[in-house]
């Protein structure tokens, strides 16, 4: 297969573009798309065939459920069953980094929610994104767009490098605004639960809809996307180490002499052949995604990644982090 760029621009896309990308989703193919968040690799949510393709291009297991874009809170109320808070959190976050797992609609497709009764939805603070979903007339399930396991794309070039030839086109509007994934929040049961920490803070969502609990054990196990399998590896292997302490505290390193390339916010320690270093936690996340891959062509051994604070989205870059550096299955108990 032959994949297609096409530049567009963030703010007015073009008509021709996103007819042209309207028109795969509608015949049953896949479109990558940008989003705030990363990007995303699309189908039509309401046909089975065309999700199947979604996991077979990104080598994804099949249990794993998918988020459905939406164009907005009424297109939500026709995926699935909203209430008050539900309403509430849309009419605060939406469009936005915030996904909600809620029951699913009966025409939804297993393949979409990964053969549970609920469903990840979310509108996107994306003119791109929005524009496709709106053209194309149908709800689109989109996870990261990367092979399954590697870490989510932030520009068309990272969604080249995995999918080339897996996809019929890629709608390019350069790099995303947030860098992580959407915030996931299950709000099926009494309390809300935090599924996975992303764009949205686990403060804004305790002050709208408090107390927000983090999972326990196996509560809200394969609900949310992005959690149940390895997700956000580079190749190479990644050892964490506490804010503030890359300097201070030297890590066990795989090999005496080991080549390392490290990430954080804080200076690096000495020694290290290869450096992403950010200024700011958001810009932390931003480029998080896209100073893995770099660091990984750097001819290092290893990655040293600098933990920022649990605050903001900093807990979100922690989980991305744990994730790449143990390959974490299931929903965290906690974030480290």
């Amino acid at each position: 297969m032959r994949t297609e760029i096409l530049a567009v621009d963030r703010e007015n896309p073009g008509e021709g573009p996103i007819r042209r990308a309207a028109g795969i989703i509608r015949g049953g193919g896949l479109v990558v798309f940008p989003t705030e968040t990363v990007y995303g690799l699309g189908a039509d949510a309401l046909s089975p065939e065309a999700v199947r393709k979604i996991f077979q291009a990104k080598g994804r297991p099949a249990d794993n459920p998918l988020i459905v874009h939406v164009e907005d809170k009424e297109a939500a109320a026709l995926v699935g069953q909203l209430d008050e808070r539900s309403r509430r959190l849309m009419d605060l976050f939406w469009p936005g980094p915030l996904t909600l797992v809620i029951r699913a609609a009966g025409g939804i497709p297993k393949e979409v929610t990964g053969g549970l009764d609920t469903v990840a939805v979310r509108m996107p603070a994306h003119p791109v994104a929005i524009s496709l979903i709106k053209s194309s007339g149908v709800p689109i399930a989109a996870p990261s767009a990367n092979r399954s396991g590697r870490p989510s794309p932030t520009t068309a070039g990272a969604v080249l490098e995995d999918l080339k030839g897996r996809v019929e086109l890629i709608l390019d509007a350069g790099p995303t605004a947030v860098g992580v994934e959407s915030t996931v929040l299950d709000v099926t049961g009494d309390h809300p639960v935090l599924l996975r920490p992303g764009g949205v803070s686990l403060e804004d969502l305790d002050e709208a809809a408090g107390p927000v609990l983090l999972p326990t054990g196996s509560e809200g196990e394969g609900r949310s996307p992005g959690t149940r399998y390895r997700h956000y590896a580079p190749s190479l292997p990644v050892i964490l180490v506490e804010a503030g302490k890359a300097r201070t505290e030297r890590p066990h390193l795989p090999g005496q002499g080991a080549r390392v390339a490290y990430v954080g916010m804080s200076p690096p320690p000495a020694g290290v052949m290869a450096v992403a270093c950010f200024t700011s936690v958001e810009e932390y996340a931003k480029g998080l995604f896209s100073a893995l891959r770099e660091l990984e062509r750097s001819g290092a051994e290893v990655i040293l990644a600098e933990l920022p604070m649990r605050e903001g989205v900093g807990l979100a870059v922690r989980d991305r982090l744990a994730r790449a550096a143990s390959g974490a299955e299931g929903p965290l108990d906690h974030w480290p």
